[in-house]
C-alpha cells in the first residue's frame, strides 16, 4: 500500500474552493494491494493533485503532445485503450476515486504507455486555476453522474457555466465528446451544447452522433446495452475565434 504523502491527497484543494457546488461525490474507497502499489510507485511520476495553486505546463508534462482532458475515467480501462490506440495524443485523466486512479496507473504501466497522466480532484478547479487558455486539444466526459433527482440537477457537470469555462481552455477546433446512458441528461447535454455560442455540433442534423471508433465500448456500457439502455454520444467542436480568458 502507499503511505501518506506518496499518493493522491484526500482533499487537494483544501478549504480554498469549498463554496462551489460539486458535480461529484468525493470518495476514497479501499484500494487493492496492486492498486496501492501502483500508486506508491507511479504517482510521483504520473500523478498530480488538483490544488489550484499552480499553472501546469502541459508541454513539459506530455513532452509536447496535444492534450485531451478526460473527466471521470472509472477504473481506467477505456482510457488506457484510447491512449494505446493514439500514442500521439496525451490524456490528462481526472477522477476522485482512489481505486480507479491506482488501476489506471497499473494498466498504463502494463501497456507500456507514456501518454497518460492522472489528476486527483475537482476538474472545475483544474480548468479555472491550473490550465492556460487554448491549452487543450479536446475534452471527454463519458458517463458522468446523471444526478437523476430534480433537486440535484444543479450538480450535473454539463451546464452553460461549465461550457463557458471549458471554452477558454480549448483550442479552436477542439472536439468535445460526451456520452451518457441517461436519456434526460443526454437531452440536457444536447440542449446546452447546441445553445452555447462557443460550440457547434459536428452533426449537420443537430442531433446525437454515432459512437466513434476511438471510444471503446466498456464492460459497464455493454451490460447496460444488454438491458436495453440507450447510449447517446455528442460530438461538438469549439468554434473558431471564440472565448478568451
Amino acid at each position: 500500500m502507499f503511505a501518506l504523502g506518496e499518493g493522491p491527497a484526500a482533499d487537494p484543494a483544501g478549504a480554498h474552493f469549498d463554496r462551489r457546488i460539486r458535480s461529484f461525490q468525493p470518495r476514497r474507497s479501499r484500494v487493492t494491494r496492486g492498486q496501492g502499489e501502483a500508486i506508491r510507485r507511479l504517482w510521483p511520476r504520473w500523478g498530480l493533485d488538483i490544488d489550484g495553486q499552480r499553472v501546469l505546463d502541459l508541454d513539459a508534462l506530455f513532452d509536447g503532445l496535444p492534450v485531451v482532458l478526460e473527466i471521470g475515467f472509472g477504473m481506467g480501462e477505456a482510457t488506457v485503450r484510447m491512449a494505446a490506440d493514439d500514442p500521439g495524443t496525451g490524456i490528462l485523466a481526472v477522477d476522485v476515486h482512489t481505486p480507479g486512479q491506482g488501476n489506471l496507473l497499473n494498466l498504463a504501466e502494463q501497456a507500456g504507455l507514456t501518454n497518460v497522466r492522472v489528476a486527483n480532484g475537482d476538474a472545475i478547479i483544474l480548468l479555472s486555476e491550473m490550465l492556460r487558455p487554448d491549452s487543450l486539444a479536446g475534452l471527454r466526459v463519458y458517463f458522468p453522474d446523471p444526478w437523476p433527482k430534480k433537486r440535484h440537477h444543479k450538480r450535473r457537470l454539463i451546464q452553460p457555466e461549465f461550457l463557458t469555462l471549458a471554452a477558454t481552455r480549448l483550442r479552436p477546433g477542439a472536439l468535445v465528446h460526451c456520452a451518457t446512458d441517461w436519456e434526460p441528461y443526454a437531452e440536457q447535454m444536447l440542449d446546452v451544447l447546441t445553445a452555447h455560442p462557443e460550440f457547434e455540433n459536428t452533426r449537420e442534423d443537430g442531433g446525437y452522433a454515432a459512437r466513434p471508433a476511438f471510444r471503446p465500448l466498456t464492460r459497464f456500457e455493454g451490460q447496460g446495452l444488454d438491458k436495453g439502455h440507450v447510449v447517446r454520444d455528442l460530438l461538438f467542436r469549439r468554434v473558431q475565434g471564440g472565448a478568451e480568458g
